[in-house]
């Protein structure tokens, strides 16, 4: 469901068919009760019997849809190719997932079909019948796809800015942060006794179908361990890579794992050949990491997106670190470890933001320096020390990169934003 509704596919083809099925049912109505049309007004429909004026105004809106949508579909594939070849290919899903297009190819596909629909019932044989009310509904759907048209023409030339691009991203990312991290970040939380490596393993079970785990159904797999009196620990995290053949996870007792109940579990996970943003936060962050790669390479030597692309990073790393990671032992009942899932562990989430990014900049005083004031951004927003410990080691990280490539004078800047930093921490534990 979650590629269906994000794809070309669904939305605009059931606007398509709903249009269509209603330029039928309306001319059907229309036919079936001439009282219906009596309302069209003399003005736009001197003579409410004559179909060639039906026909020819179904007919030349149909066809003149038809020319309209195939400039769409232009646009369209110009729009993904450009974003494609300048920003990343990753970036692809999220145009995928617009919901203008897909509207925009919904409502003048559905023109087309209402027209279509419509007009096998203006004809003069064996009596004359025009649909008038039919072609005036065909009339308004016309004019509102020439205003829906321009709307997309201008919606089109703010996609394809980077700055729109990478704050949907972040946008999408933060969405599935607060899903799958509802709670406040607790500094003082009690660490949970994770018995996980002292179980008794006893069945890997293997991939059968080479690719990303996009989606972990939680609920299902505590639910099938409760059901099945077993313990389940998964192996690879959303968002990994399991070839086929190499185990996912690991249950305890094996002689309970018939068939069918090893079909379920598996049932319980979703692979495909790319990632999506369903629970994996990284990739949202490596999409963004993607754009500034690109803007800092030498073919490119555009720091200003780098540097915009490092400020929607430090938004995405505050929300996750004001926010308690989701929980890896599952108990059913409570003091019953049922399932262990990993999750990606804020440290890691930081060197996938910005290690990359840090080592391709090492010449590049101003990326070099947003990184840093976006290290003392999530400073500020977190009194957690172990965080702190993170970013004061990611920070150093950044300004012994620098000090390698740069003279005393670019180096001055970046000591003296560390040094900002560093008393930032310092006050927060203070």
């Amino acid at each position: 469901m979650y590629n269906l509704r994000g794809g070309f596919l669904v939305r605009p083809l059931v606007i398509a068919l709903t249009l269509g099925c209603a330029g039928a049912l309306l001319s059907w109505v229309e036919e079936a009760v001439p009282e219906f049309s009596a309302w069209v007004p003399k003005v736009i429909f001197p003579s409410h019997a004559d179909p060639q004026v039906a026909q020819v105004i179904l007919g030349g809106i149909g066809a003149s849809i038809m020319t309209v949508v195939s400039i769409v579909f232009a646009i369209l594939l110009m729009t993904l190719t450009l974003a494609s070849m300048q920003f990343s290919p990753r970036i692809l899903l999220s145009f995928a997932r617009d919901g203008v297009t897909q509207w925009t190819l919904g409502i003048f596909l559905g023109t087309f079909s209402y027209c279509m629909a419509a007009l096998p019932a203006a004809r003069s044989l064996p009596h004359p019948f025009a649909p008038v009310a039919t072609v005036l509904g065909a009339m308004v759907l016309a004019l509102a796809c020439v205003c829906w048209l321009l709307f997309f023409i201008h919606h089109i030339s703010q996609a394809i800015s980077v700055n729109q691009i990478v704050d949907k991203i972040a946008s999408e990312t933060e969405a599935v942060i607060r899903d799958l991290m509802p709670r406040p970040h607790k500094v003082n939380r009690i660490a949970v006794d994770e018995r996980v490596e002292a179980l008794k393993w006893e069945l890997p079970l293997m991939n059968e179908v080479s690719g990303y785990i996009r989606f972990i159904d939680i609920k299902q797999l505590v639910a099938l361990a409760k059901a099945y009196q077993i313990k389940i620990q998964v192996l690879r995290r959303v968002g990994h890579f399991v070839p086929e053949g190499v185990p996912f996870l690991r249950i305890s007792r094996a002689e309970r794992a018939t068939p069918e109940r090893v079909a379920a579990l598996r049932a319980a996970f979703d692979f495909g050949p790319s990632r999506t943003l369903q629970q994996d936060v990284e990739f949202g962050v490596l999409q963004i990491v993607d754009i500034a790669l690109k803007a800092i390479s030498p073919a490119v030597n555009d720091p200003s997106t780098a540097i915009s692309c490092v400020d929607q990073l430090s938004r995405i790393l505050i929300c996750v670190a004001s926010r308690e990671l989701p929980e890896s032992n599952l108990y059913d009942p409570p003091g019953i470890l049922r399932v262990y899932v990993p999750w990606i562990r804020f440290d890691r989430l930081l060197a996938s933001a910005f290690e990359q990014i840090r080592m391709y900049s090492k010449t590049d005083v101003a990326v070099s320096l947003r990184m840093l004031r976006a290290l003392g951004d999530i400073a500020t927003t977190t009194n957690d020390p172990e965080i702190h410990r993170i970013l004061v080691n990611r920070a150093n990280r950044i300004a012994a990169g620098c000090a390698e490539r740069l003279g005393e004078d670019e180096l001055r800047e970046i000591r003296v934003r560390l040094s900002a930093l560093e008393s930032v921490l310092a006050i927060n534990r203070g």
